[in-house]
């Protein structure tokens, strides 16, 4: 009887093994990156938000989302890479973080991209622009490499509960 649980556990693992996610891609600076499609809430073009004094560099203000205050932060300056020159074809990815909602500024959203865990690397030390703390994986497809982020590293509760206190 143990013997048969045991493989039922073998069978289950396997099946979580193979199992695909989706995440959202999208571009910063020419480099492509994605987020867990879970996470994300809401996808808005670009609208200019309210500067809060004393923010953090890569804040780059609040937006009022039906009644909803959000902090926008800026990928581009995050990842050290100066700030964006924002215009309409910029684009704000709304992402569910525990439970508060933000906004990543990006330039471009890409597609959506089914990857089995089998698909998904570990990042190597160096091969990107961004901290490894940040990265959760790489996929790399056939002439393009997407670098996973991982939003809860990124964005750690401590910045957002600086923005929401700013922004109140």
């Amino acid at each position: 009887m143990a013997d048969n649980f045991d493989r039922g556990l073998d069978k289950e693992n396997i099946v979580q093994k193979n199992a695909t996610q989706q995440f959202l891609t999208f571009t910063v600076g020419g480099e492509e990156y994605g987020v867990d499609i879970m996470t994300v809430r809401e996808i808005k073009g670009w609208t200019e938000t309210t500067r809060l004094p004393n923010s953090q560099e890569f804040m780059r203000g609040v937006m009022n989302l039906r009644g909803l205050i959000i902090p926008i932060f800026d990928l581009r300056t995050r990842f050290h890479q100066g700030m964006t020159e924002a215009t309409a074809k910029h684009v704000v990815i709304i992402l569910a973080i525990g439970d508060r909602n933000i906004g990543i500024l990006v330039d471009t959203v890409s597609d959506i991209l089914d990857a089995s865990s089998e698909q998904i690397k570990s990042a190597p030390e160096g091969d990107t622009q961004v901290d490894a703390d940040y990265i959760s994986g790489l996929i790399s497809l056939e002439e393009r490499m997407v670098v996973l982020l991982n939003v809860e590293h990124l964005f750690e509760a401590h910045h957002i509960e600086k923005a929401m206190a700013q922004a109140a």
